[in-house]
């Protein structure tokens, strides 16, 4: 038998009126379809747990969003797979936004199964590395000729590392840059980050 979390019935009652009956239809759908299903909250929203996260539901300003945790591996009938940015229906603004309870309840019936069978949700979009920090000759010149300079900048991470050569590299003129390089390799001679001004 499942469970019902007043936590959930508390955050109903927080949202907005348009969303009231949003989210408890949704609530009712997934019980219906998944009678074990057990409610939670997480990240202070709503949450269907069977053997694992099934899903969730938030209440926004304007609009409703559902979510499948892994709604990119839950087709439609339509072979169009229920994953959006925006939740797996989109901005839900009235009852009438959401497919017929049979087809949301096709989709808990399939997260389901994904669930009982151990399938892992798909990794989100990792952040892809940044490209290899390029050090213009004459900066890499000045702190091959300034020791405590190159350990300082060799010892420091790659933000660190960047702030120094596109502060360097960004000036207008030769003159400026003459400037800048000078005084970066005394700052990071002291152990100095670009912006230690900042720093508390």
């Amino acid at each position: 038998m499942g469970t019902r979390d007043p936590r959930v019935d508390a955050y109903i009652d927080r949202s907005a009126d348009f969303a009231k009956p949003i989210l408890t239809h949704l609530r009712e759908v997934v019980h219906q379809a998944c009678p074990e299903v057990e409610e939670t909250m997480k990240w202070s929203a709503p949450f269907f747990m069977y053997r694992g996260v099934l899903g969730g539901m938030a209440a926004f300003k304007a609009h409703c969003a559902f979510n499948f945790w892994k709604g990119s591996l839950i087709g439609g009938s339509d072979g169009r797979k229920v994953d959006d940015a925006m939740g797996q229906f989109g901005r839900i603004t009235s009852v009438a936004d959401l497919p017929p309870d049979a087809v949301v309840g096709g989709y808990v019936r399939e997260a389901m199964r994904l669930n009982e069978e151990g399938v892992k949700a798909p990794e989100r979009d990792q952040r892809q590395p940044k490209p290899a920090l390029a050090v213009p000759d004459y900066l890499d010149a000045a702190l091959d000729a300034n020791p405590q300079a190159r350990a300082t900048f060799d010892g420091f991470s790659p933000s660190h590392r960047r702030e120094y050569v596109a502060w360097v590299t960004e000036a207008k003129s030769e003159a400026t840059r003459a400037r800048r390089l000078e005084q970066a390799i005394e700052w990071m001679a002291e152990g100095k980050p670009r912006m230690w001004k900042y720093q508390k």
